[in-house]
């Protein structure tokens, strides 16, 4: 057995906890997974009540969503989701969310994604350090805090629809 130095389980966050430290109209990734030497990215992510993140597909990672708070649809498939609901998007599938009435909190956890390669890096090349919490999972850095559209532009400031500004 492979024993990683330091690999020790330890509680990261309580969600209920952290959903309720966060203003009601704090909305977006709430908490991200962002310890030195993890394999996964997961991210807590609230929307707005009625929010849509529109169309998109993830074509590298699978994804598992899990429903903290809240209710919602994801489509195509028109599936209800509610809390505790768990929920597999494989890579390769377009999928939507709408948040209901009262909004939707949901867990994303899914393979931190590998760093852009072309080839070795020459000797004695450093690579910069990857940003806290990794890469967010599918375009969620994309969407809207204040009404939840997903923006074409893939480092946005403001919403086109709304004007909010990106966090």
């Amino acid at each position: 057995m492979t024993e990683t130095t330091g690999a020790r389980p330890h509680l990261l966050a309580l969600l209920r906890e952290r959903l309720a430290a966060a203003g009601d109209e704090e909305r977006g990734a709430l908490w991200r997974l962002a310890e030195d030497g993890r394999e996964l990215d997961a991210n807590l992510v609230r929307l707005a009540p009625g929010a849509v993140v529109g169309e998109h597909q993830e074509a590298v990672l699978d994804v598992l969503l899990v429903v903290v708070a809240g209710s919602g649809r994801v489509e195509p498939e028109g599936l209800a989701l509610e809390e505790s609901a768990v929920l597999w998007l494989p890579r390769g599938s377009h999928r939507s969310f709408t948040a209901g009435p009262h909004g939707l909190a949901y867990l994303t956890v899914h393979r931190r994604r590998p760093g852009l390669t072309i080839g070795a890096a020459p000797p004695g090349t450093v690579r910069a350090a990857e940003p806290p919490g990794g890469e967010p999972p599918c375009f969620m850095d994309r969407v809207c805090p204040g009404c939840g559209r997903v923006s074409e532009d893939p480092a946005p400031v403001y919403c086109s629809r709304c004007g909010e500004e990106y966090p």
